[in-house]
């Protein structure tokens, strides 16, 4: 589970190999979400909306470095860090 990012206690994750449409997963505290890459929304899970608003700002500020993570652990390459939301 390569880490790609951390901001405000939220660290982003993708997972080696994993399926469906491109996407990453979000963990603030005791909670996850998974956010859709190509729609920038999140599709399962729970957190708080403020920390959903601030990982889709994240995310669309990195949106092509996220498609190309998810490139790179369909493949089971390492993953490049995508710099924090400042």
């Amino acid at each position: 589970m390569p880490e790609i990012s951390r901001f405000f206690g939220i660290v982003i994750v993708m997972y080696f190999y994993d399926h469906g449409k491109p996407h990453f997963h979000a963990k603030y505290n005791d909670q996850w979400g998974v956010f859709s890459i190509t729609e920038l929304k999140m599709t399962e899970g729970e957190l708080p909306r403020r920390v959903i608003s601030l990982v889709l700002e994240w995310a669309f500020e990195h949106r092509e470095e996220l498609l190309h993570n998810w490139e790179l652990v369909q493949q089971g390459k390492p993953t490049k860090k995508i710099a924090p939301l400042v």
